[in-house]
């Protein structure tokens, strides 16, 4: 019997172990043997995720040609990871990926710690902040008010409750951009809508466009539906979209979908202006490309000069025939990650397709949960709420901003002025190693390559404005810590592990 359930290429391998350069080693730091150097690289890719359990691996002498290594080095490295845990072989079947008896199976997304591990671990992973009170309970009350009546019916509505649908559709029509419910479905939150987008336009061996980096949870939902992701890199810093090379893709690859975060960019944090939205509509809509725009980070700026007025027009805006742009929205960042609730404004024609779909997936949106956000927006509960998230993330960014500066001096980044993430380059340092030793101190992080494809952005991690104060002091503390383990080239003895209670 087969152990072994996808398997790994040996160039595919020796992309992702070269991603993992780390600075040059100073005077007096031991390198370890190759074999040993091998060994922590290929454990570190299963402990992320990037080479997933059960994968086999390639055979010794096609990693070493790969590597431009001894076969006999590859050949020990396969022995120590065996010793391990982290491997296993059988004659004839090679060897595949594994995790020692005990270990947690590693998750390829960042998913949120349970709620008892945060007494020991500072968690930087989720980019999620806790609910805005007292909004989320009187929203809860409001929606109980109002179940009795659906309560009567069977309770699917593929499309969404249509009170919901409407009333977002007048949002929108609100913000300069006439949309009528027939355009709006509502969905099990963002990942419900873009799941459902790549299914119906973008079959396995689809080719789909995404930011790089770009978020972390997306690029895997593309993966396991089969897509083919094409990067496209970001402009330096805080600048946005490199329109040369979106045009160049678009043009040469033709992509069938092209995903975007235009509002404070997860990870980067940048804000795309309206001349890079209007020309990337342009361009995509000249590739026959459809462009799926993520607006769930587009209410959370929070510098003062900025606001709904001095924001950038909404990508959609320019497309008024509807036929380029799919807009994704959400409650979950602006609002609660526990509120489910997102949607899709589309032509009317893509609404119906989707919801057909459906049938096939979910069914439809929780009641209440949709309810509780009708209510919100009907009261003015919900323009009260984001303004309560704005300036919570406005101090946690604000803090942890100072702490990083003073702990981490070398590390470089750039504030952006919305959204709930700061990407940060670690001065050389491997993000991986980083975010292996961050566990063992106490914090944990995300390492840069989670953002990217095949490898990419080695040298980064992600910190999101959920803790501040003497929380956000601590995490930077521990950061250090863990950087100063990188450093020196440390496995064991950590410092000893502090439990924190904000």
């Amino acid at each position: 019997m087969v152990q072994w359930t996808s398997a790994v290429g040996a160039a595919q391998l020796a992309r992702l172990l070269k991603s993992q350069q780390e600075r040059p080693a100073g005077p007096g730091t031991r390198r370890p043997p190759a074999y040993r150097a091998l060994a922590d690289g290929i454990r570190l890719l299963v402990l992320e995720g990037r080479v997933p359990v059960a994968a086999r691996l390639p055979a010794e002498r096609e990693l070493a040609l790969s590597l431009s290594v001894s076969r006999t080095t590859v050949a020990a490295a396969y022995e120590a990871l065996r010793s391990e845990g982290f491997l296993e072989s059988r004659r004839g079947a090679g060897s595949w990926t594994a995790v020692p008896a005990g270990n947690p199976v590693p998750a390829r997304g960042l998913e949120p710690l349970p709620p008892e591990a945060l007494g020991s671990l500072i968690d930087l992973g989720c980019a999620a902040l806790p609910a805005p009170e007292p909004w989320l309970t009187r929203a809860v009350q409001g929606a109980l008010e109002e179940l009795p009546p659906y309560a009567h019916t069977h309770g699917d509505y593929p499309a969404g409750l249509p009170a919901l649908r409407s009333m977002i559709a007048e949002r929108y029509t609100a913000r300069g951009i006439p949309t009528m419910p027939e355009q709006i479905m509502v969905t099990t939150g963002a990942m419900g809508a873009i799941d459902a987008i790549c299914h119906l336009f973008g079959g396995r061996g689809e080719r789909i466009a995404v930011e790089s980096p770009s978020y972390a949870n997306i690029l895997q939902l593309m993966r396991e539906a089969g897509a083919r992701l094409v990067p496209v890199a970001m402009a330096e810093g805080l600048a946005g979209w490199d329109m040369d090379r979106w045009r160049q893709v678009l043009r040469e690859a033709a992509p069938r979908i092209a995903y975007v975060v235009a509002d404070f960019h997860n990870p980067t944090g940048a804000l795309a202006d309206d001349d890079q939205r209007r020309r990337l509509v342009d361009a995509a809509r000249s590739a026959g490309t459809v462009l799926v725009a993520d607006e769930t980070m587009s209410e959370l700026w929070l510098d003062p000069d900025l606001g709904e007025s001095a924001m950038p027009r909404p990508v959609c805006a320019f497309d008024p025939a509807g036929s380029t742009v799919i807009t994704v929205g959400s409650a979950s960042k602006a609002f609660w990650a526990g509120m489910r609730i997102g949607w899709v404004r589309a032509a009317p024609d893509v609404i119906r397709s989707l919801v057909a779909a459906r049938a096939y997936a979910d069914l439809g949106t929780p009641v209440l949960e949709q309810l509780a956000v009708h209510w919100l927006f009907g009261t003015g509960g919900w323009e009260q709420a984001v303004e309560v998230r704005r300036a919570q993330a406005r101090e946690n960014r604000d803090a942890l901003v100072a702490a990083v500066r003073r702990e981490l001096p070398d590390w470089e980044f750039e504030v952006p002025r919305g959204g709930l993430t700061l990407w940060v380059r670690t001065g050389g340092l491997s993000g991986s190693r980083l975010a292996e030793a961050g566990e063992r101190v106490g914090v944990r992080v995300p390492s840069g390559p989670r953002f990217g494809v095949d490898g990419a952005f080695e040298g980064y991690v992600r910190l999101p404005f959920t803790v501040g104060g003497a929380v956000a002091e601590e995490a930077a503390a521990r950061l250090a810590a863990a950087a100063r383990l990188v450093e020196t080239g440390g496995t064991s003895g950590a410092e000893p592990l502090r439990t924190f209670v904000a």
